[in-house]
């Protein structure tokens, strides 16, 4: 019987991805030998299984119970009103709604969209799109480039034009649709559904997102020669429908970081005045600290440091869920955490 009254400690999860990259993750966790791979991200606090053309087959990005064959999902399953909390079950049943990432790209990513919640609705009956977060960790150069990012369309792109330029896979003009920033360690950038990104080589990231695995690619072969299954394009929409997911809104580059850039307060990376959809604090811990669930379930990850979380010995990489019964619990050593929420409850 898992104890949901104290931190749970998880496995790690990889996903595989059609962009190479990892070897920042692997450092984390002590491997500084690691080479890039297809399996550029860790999927944490995960309920959900990636989607990958041909890799049916293949269960990923789902978190266990450490030192059990017991998954997260079938642990909140189980008892999903302990789990995470009353009201949220009663609105999102088992569903956490939210997934947490770290991501390292040795690789552009692919330009894409994410549908909003009510796009996602629409297209695949899901209730969460995926909205999105990236909070920049750190870095590399790829090819005397520094880290960047590739974020919403510029003024005068239309629906026909943009599906003109995927018709021809016209990746240089893609690109040129939309703006371009380079990243530093401590930006944090709001991604809503609908609007069209990439995220560039060399980015190290944490992402907090809506969860689902819904995206729609616009190039048919990755930066790195791989080519992109049509349904990994479309996600099963087809080839015409999958531009319904987009937002042409054109935007000047100000318009973006007013809009999208947010600005850290304190310990909070990420608050529910950003969106409802999900909270991100970061934790510094220098000797020890006493953390309470307040009846909401929530999940935190060591970034850096060692000590020791409810008495558990923990390092780099280690990860915990803090379920919304879960009692205080002490937290000691010298450590930087981030700790990550689901969607904000609605007041009784």
């Amino acid at each position: 019987m898992i104890n949901l009254k104290s931190p749970v400690k998880l496995s790690r999860a990889g996903a595989w991805r059609t962009y190479t990259g990892g070897s920042l993750i692997e450092a984390l966790h002590g491997n500084q030998n690691a080479i890039d791979s297809n399996f550029p991200e860790e999927w944490i606090m995960s309920t959900v299984a990636a989607r990958n053309s041909g890799r049916e087959h293949i269960i990923e990005g789902l978190n266990m119970v450490e030192n059990t064959d017991i998954s997260l999902k079938e642990l909140i399953e189980n008892n999903p009103k302990d789990a995470l909390g009353e009201k949220h079950s009663q609105k999102y049943g088992n569903n956490l709604g939210v997934l947490v990432k770290l991501i390292d790209s040795a690789e552009r990513l692919t330009v894409q969209v994410h549908p909003t919640r009510e796009k996602a609705m629409e297209l695949f009956g899901s209730p969460f799109g995926k909205t999105e977060c990236w909070h920049i960790l750190g870095g590399r150069e790829v090819d005397g480039e520094k880290p960047c990012i590739y974020f919403g369309f510029k003024k005068g792109i239309t629906r026909e034009r943009w599906k003109e330029i995927f018709d021809t896979q016209n990746i240089p003009e893609m690109l040129n649709c939309m703006h371009k920033f380079y990243v530093k360690p401590g930006d944090t950038f709001l991604i809503e559904g609908g609007i069209p990104h990439a995220i560039g080589a060399g980015c190290f990231l944490v992402e907090v997102q809506e969860p689902t695995d819904f995206t729609i690619r616009t190039e048919k072969v990755t930066p790195n020669g791989l080519k992109v299954a049509d349904f990994m394009c479309h996600q099963g929409l087809g080839f015409d429908k999958m531009f319904d997911c987009f937002d042409y809104t054109g935007y000047t580059e100000q318009e973006i970081l007013d809009r999208w850039y947010i600005k850290t307060q304190e310990s909070s990376i990420i608050s529910y005045q950003n969106t409802e959809m999900f909270k991100l604090d970061e934790l510094n811990v220098n000797g020890e600290q006493i953390i309470s669930s307040n009846g909401v379930f929530s999940g935190i990850y060591v970034l850096e440091g060692e000590g020791t979380i409810d008495g558990t010995p923990v390092k780099k990489g280690s990860q915990f869920f803090i379920s919304s019964i879960c009692e205080d619990f002490k937290v000691e050593g010298n450590m930087k955490l981030i700790r990550f929420y689901g969607p904000k409850e609605e007041k009784s």
